[in-house]
This record gives C-alpha cells, sequence and structure tokens, in this order.
C-alpha cells in the first residue's frame, strides 16, 4: 500500500479539515506530518462546527486511528484544551489518536521569542500567529530542542529550565520585556504552570514510534491519508520567503515529517479554493482592494480560524496554482467553496502576469510588481448547494471546472458546495 496525501495549494484556508473528514471513512489512519497549532481546520456536520489545531481531522470517525506524526510541533496547553473541548462534546481523542515520541515541544518561551521576534521587525513584521512556530523549529534545526519523548525523561525538568533560560537571554538582547507578554490571557508564569499541567495530563495519550507504525500499518496492506496543514504558497522553501511559515508545506515535507520513502507516495489531493485568500504580511498580485474584495470575505466568512483576523481576498490565480501542481505532483484537484461565488455576474481568473513589458506564465513567489492578467468568465448566478450531483450543477460553473482543468491538466475529483460534509460532490 502507499500514502495518500492532502495538502493545500494557496495560502492555506483551503478547506482541508472538511475534505479529510469527508475521506477518513476510506482509510485507516489519517496522520499530520508537520505544522502546529498556527493550522485551523474546520469541520462541520449535524449543526456542529468544529475548528482543529493539532489534532488530525480524522478525528470525528471512530474507526480511524489519527496520528500526529514527527514532523509537527506540540504545545501541550493548546493540544490539551483541544482534547478537552472535544470530550466536552462527547469525543474522546485518547480513544483513537497516538503522537509521535519524535513531535518537537513548543515551550511557553518559544511563544515569548516569537513576540518578541515580530515587535524587533516593525513595520515589516512577517504576520506570525504567535504560537511559537518559527522559535520551535529554529531550535529543532538548531539541535537544542525538546520532544514529546523528553517529557518521560528524569531530566526533563532541567532541560526546560535550562532552554527557558537560553530564550530567556535572546528576548532580553531584543529588549523585550517579558513581564508585558500575555499568553490565551494569561501572564507568562501563570502559562508556564499551566503548561507544566498539561504535560502531565498529555500523558495519558498513547506515544508511539510513529515512523515503524505507519511503515508496518502500510505492509499489512492499511490505507493512510497524511494530512497537510498551512498552504503549499507558504512552504519556507518554495513561499513568498521570508513571508512563509516555518516548515515545509509540500509533498517532500510528508516524506520527513511521517518517516514515509518516496516511493510509497500515491495519490496526492490538492486543494483549492476557487479564489484566493491570504493572512498576514507577503506578495499577493491577485489581491482585491474593492467591492468585490468585501464581498468575497463577507460571504465566504474570511476571518482566520487561528488568529480571527481578516484575511485578504483576490481572484484565482493559475500560475500560482500551477506552481504548487508542479511541487506537489498533485493528481487529483479539490474545489472548495465556489458557493461563495454564487452571486457574481462575472468571475475573473488570472492566466499570467506582467513584469514591465514581460508577460509570464511563471509565478512570481517573491514579487511585489507582478500585475496579474485576467480572464472573465461568465458567473452562474445560482445556489450550488442544491445539486447532488455534479450534472445537476449549473452548465457555467461547469464550464469554470473545464477552464481549470484544461489550465492545470489536472482533473477535479471533488467539489464542494458548502461547508457541511454533506455538501460534497465526489465526481
Amino acid at each position: 500500500m502507499k500514502v495518500d496525501l492532502l495538502l493545500g495549494l494557496q495560502w492555506g484556508d483551503e478547506g482541508k479539515g472538511k475534505i479529510v473528514d469527508v475521506l477518513a471513512p476510506k482509510y485507516d489512519i489519517i496522520a499530520r506530518f508537520q505544522g502546529g497549532p498556527n493550522a485551523g481546520h474546520t469541520i462541520e456536520f449535524d449543526g456542529k462546527k468544529f475548528v482543529l489545531h493539532l489534532i488530525p481531522s480524522g478525528i470525528f470517525d471512530p474507526k480511524t486511528e489519527n496520528i500526529i506524526g514527527n514532523g509537527v510541533i506540540i504545545d501541550p496547553y493548546i493540544l490539551m484544551g483541544e482534547i478537552n473541548g472535544l470530550r466536552a462534546k462527547g469525543i474522546d481523542p485518547a480513544k483513537n489518536m497516538m503522537i509521535s515520541k519524535k513531535a518537537h515541544l513548543i515551550l511557553p518561551t518559544h511563544r515569548m521569542l516569537d513576540a518578541a521576534y515580530e515587535q524587533s521587525k516593525g513595520k515589516n513584521k512577517i504576520g506570525s500567529t504567535l504560537k511559537g512556530i518559527g522559535p520551535t523549529y529554529t531550535d529543532k534545526v538548531a539541535r537544542i530542542g525538546m520532544r514529546t519523548m523528553d517529557m518521560f525523561a528524569d531530566d526533563f525538568k532541567k532541560k526546560y529550565v535550562a532552554l527557558r533560560q537560553k530564550h530567556m537571554d535572546i528576548a532580553k538582547s531584543y529588549g523585550f520585556d517579558p513581564s508585558t507578554l500575555m499568553l490565551d490571557k494569561m501572564p507568562l508564569q501563570a502559562y508556564e504552570e499551566a503548561w507544566m499541567n498539561a504535560v502531565e495530563e498529555l500523558k495519558e495519550i498513547p506515544f508511539i514510534d510513529s515512523e515503524y507504525y505507519i511503515n508496518e500499518a502500510l505492509a499489512e496492506g492499511k490505507k493512510v491519508l497524511a494530512e497537510g496543514a498551512q498552504g503549499t504558497l507558504l512552504d519556507v522553501d518554495f513561499g513568498s520567503y521570508p513571508f512563509v511559515t516555518s516548515s515545509n508545506t509540500t509533498a517532500a515535507g510528508l516524506c520527513s515529517g511521517l518517516g514515509i520513502a518516496p516511493s510509497k507516495v500515491g495519490r496526492v489531493f490538492g486543494i483549492v479554493k476557487a479564489y484566493c485568500t491570504r493572512v498576514g504580511s507577503g506578495p499577493f498580485p491577485t489581491e482585491l482592494f474593492d467591492d468585490d474584495g468585501q464581498k468575497l470575505r463577507d460571504v465566504g466568512h474570511e476571518y482566520g480560524s487561528t488568529t480571527g483576523r481578516p484575511r485578504r481576498c483576490g481572484w484565482l490565480d493559475m500560475p500560482a496554482l500551477n506552481y504548487s501542481v508542479m511541487l506537489n505532483g498533485v493528481t487529483d484537484l479539490i474545489i472548495t467553496k465556489p458557493d461563495v461565488l454564487n452571486d457574481f455576474d462575472d468571475v475573473k481568473v488570472c492566466t499570467s502576469y506582467k513584469l514591465e513589458d514581460i508577460e509570464t506564465k511563471q509565478f512570481q513567489p517573491c514579487n511585489n510588481n507582478a500585475v496579474p492578467v485576467l480572464t472573465n468568465i461568465k458567473g452562474w448566478k445560482s445556489d450550488l448547494g442544491k445539486a447532488d450531483e455534479y450534472e445537476e450543477l449549473p452548465y457555467a460553473f461547469q464550464e469554470y471546472i473545464r477552464f481549470i482543468e484544461e489550465q492545470t491538466k489536472v482533473k477535479v475529483s471533488i467539489v464542494s458546495v458548502g461547508p457541511d460534509r454533506s455538501e460534497t460532490i465526489v465526481r
């Protein structure tokens, strides 16, 4: 068996959580392979709404095992809050979730450093979620980080205090005052106490050598779906650097984030919104600053599920999409939120850029001067949510799908026509 992969092809917020939830019953294992609590995967069904940050989106199917892989970074306080929130709604993640022993820990002082770094940048802020993501991955690469296996070691507190002091020294060098910091409405010391309590609570969840567990499951013929976080255009190597996340959000991140050989990767599901959004700073060629942009934001409820920040909105960007398809080897496209465009007379799509006197179809991840060349597509002006089968969708919308397929040379296999899991059409 091979591992199928599901990831975002834009700047995140493509609707990955919902699609994983829809696909979960077809798989034995759902595994997160990168990112941390900066992710926000929204899932709706039976009139209920859930937002997951660290827990894999297959958690609502009791027959599916869920694994937080070694490439993920974990804040125990945030994770336990998520676990307890699900328990309050009758779902116990301890029954079908496991955590890699090699996943790194986000310390409270990692979050402090995140705030210190952002403060020091002034007007050049990256737009960090302030969850400690960058500093934690920095310590991982610097080989001074702490992993979940350290929680069970006799010298855990000693390691914690030593790393905490390093962070305090760094914050001091930036002129940052830790006493001014509030983490989840708590001063640093109170958050540290809550964090330590969460470490003890978290030990009730099974911790495993996830690379062995997953590869053995594949050898037994079990089906595995890897779930990515953020989006391809936020990849630390291939995104709009430095306005990126701190992990590899592309298909390559799967192999290092779960311990999977490249030869064991199967289908690659790439999720793309019918338009584009972005949170935080960085280039965004098709961004709209007019009434259309505000309409996309309001109708699409485009406010961050993790930060609550309003998302920047713009038209679908084909050079960016083709770039993501190329990097990830996408085999199946999944279109989400086309219903947000139901009331538009015309839908625009960027098919190339103008760079001074040159026109190009190559994505410009770090170029603020790329001017989009837009193609007009007739709107469908009808409620897509009324369709149960693809053939029932309006002809104008099917033409829009055909346009995307022609541009990308990849089939659109799934169309999401609403937020609920039932509002999903599989072709």
